[in-house]
């Protein structure tokens, strides 16, 4: 990209970066758990529509997803927003100890920064259509608000319906500690709720005629217990009892569900795991005369890297340099860093995943792309990952709190709506679009991408990691509902 194109794009994100600052405050104010984000997507869907964007609404399906496209001929380029929040993180802006927000009537809150996430990301496309419109030229840019990213998969169910087929390529970016346009990998998951279903009894008259669904959970939990010595050490596996069946200990209980998470490095490997753990249930519901009903929630793919887009987004990371963090940033960065272990702090700033050791709270320099150094496992999941299954995709991370401070925090909330959280947001976008527009703008550089993604797909072509006839959980318990 050239300085002309740099500096056009560093203008039009200037002239807008106050309106969307104010979407993500707005969004960190009212934080929505997922497949819940209904007032998120009002937001965004209106201010693309005011930017002159084609709207589609529930894509896939799915209530709270939706696209907006803007542009007309020419290849399409994605760029990919969320806005979910988790649970239990409710945290006073600003504050340096935890804290709930009094202003907050829920216990939500956005420890992972989607709010600066969907708003970013749509900055960007809406800069990418101002540029558009300024140089005449084709080609379509197609922002994508996806749901539920937290433990649920939207981008999975919006990838199995189809959603991404025309997309020539994909970018995102992320909030997190550190910046880098250097992919890590993920886990791919599968998740799974197990309703075991069992005969009530008076536990001391006459247990003999009680068949204990929660015997059965915890049977199951024991039952994967062991068998986590016998699966691939980066394997995961999580769960939680959501129902234990009442509070009564004198009375066998009839129901019982618990909740399963299990990852491992492959969908391949998920998909062998999950059997594994599907058999312990059914041999715990055998144990205690039991019945179990399993029911997959959703799933996700590892993520797939793209050199060749890696490589786009750094060039224009070293052509918009450094984020822009003042002094009084740092400060304020200083206090979250006070309140975090020592060896967290240690970890993360050696970490492969900075590319480089970070020697303050806010990075200052420009990250270079070490790709001599071997990816970073990270043990979480995304379903960025289904994506980049079917398209190229690549994302770059925007340091956006203290460094040290770890995703799904009380400190990452606190820190949503500084002003570091607001100027990684603009920043972000600056870079995301740049990229889109060098895409839209060379053939070459689209064709490469995808030339590298057909090589690294032609063995072990991309497969839904979805159970099969799996139904979104928003579209199922409406058809529970009476």
């Amino acid at each position: 990209m050239h300085m002309d194109k740099k500096t056009r794009i560093a203008a039009i994100v200037a002239d807008l970066g106050a309106r969307f600052i104010g979407l993500s405050d707005e969004i960190w104010d009212r934080p929505e758990m997922r497949w819940a984000e209904h007032f998120a997507v009002e937001r965004q869907r209106a201010l693309a529509v005011e930017y002159g964007f084609r709207v589609q609404d529930r894509v896939g399906g799915l209530p709270t997803a939706f696209s907006a496209e803007y542009g007309h001929g020419g290849p399409v380029i994605a760029i990919l927003g969320e806005y979910d929040a988790l649970e239990g993180l409710s945290q006073a802006p600003g504050a340096t100890t935890p804290m709930p927000d009094p202003h907050n009537l829920t216990t939500f809150g956005h420890g992972c920064g989607h709010h600066l996430l969907g708003a970013g990301s749509l900055l960007a496309a809406v800069t990418v259509a101002r540029y558009l419109d300024a140089t005449g030229q084709e080609g379509r840019v197609r922002y994508y608000g996806c749901p539920a990213e937290e433990a649920a998969a939207g981008k999975s169910f919006m990838v199995r319906a189809g959603a991404f087929d025309d997309v020539a390529a994909a970018l995102t970016w992320h909030p997190t500690g550190y910046f880098t346009a250097r992919q890590w990998h993920s886990l791919a998951y599968v998740q799974a709720r197990f309703a075991f279903s069992g005969t009530a009894a008076h536990a001391g008259v006459s247990p003999h005629l009680g068949r204990s669904a929660l015997d059965a959970v915890e049977l199951m939990n024991v039952g994967v217990n062991f068998l986590r010595e016998h699966m691939p050490a980066s394997a995961r596996i999580h769960y939680a009892i959501t129902d234990s069946g009442g509070t009564s200990p004198n009375v066998v209980q009839a129901k019982s569900t618990v909740y399963y998470i299990v990852r491992a490095e492959t969908t391949a490997e998920v998909r062998d795991l999950y059997r594994r753990v599907t058999d312990i249930a059914e041999g715990a519901a055998l144990m205690t005369g039991t019945t179990v009903d399993v029911i997959p929630d959703g799933a996700s793919a590892e993520l797939l890297p793209n050199d060749a887009l890696e490589r786009l987004l750094q060039s224009n990371v070293e052509l918009f340099g450094p984020i822009g963090f003042t002094q009084q940033d740092q400060e304020l960065a200083d206090r979250y860093t006070t309140s975090l272990p020592e060896e967290l702090i240690a970890a993360h700033r050696s970490s492969g995943t900075a590319t480089h050791a970070i020697a303050e709270s806010l990075q200052t320099n420009v990250p270079f792309l070490d790709t001599a150094r071997p990816r970073e496992l990270v043990f979480g999941s995304t379903d960025v990952g289904d994506v980049s299954w079917v398209t190229p995709t690549a994302q770059v991370m925007v340091q956006a709190w203290a460094s040290g401070t770890p995703m799904h925090s009380w400190q990452a909330v606190a820190q949503g709506k500084l002003p570091a959280a607001h100027a990684s947001l603009l920043h972000a976008a600056r870079i995301v679009a740049a990229s889109a527009v060098d895409l839209l703008e060379s053939s070459d550089l689209v064709d490469a991408a995808r030339a590298e993604l057909s090589e690294r797909t032609s063995e072990a072509p991309y497969v839904s990691p979805i159970p099969e006839g799996t139904v979104p959980p928003p579209l199922r318990e409406a058809a529970e509902r009476p």
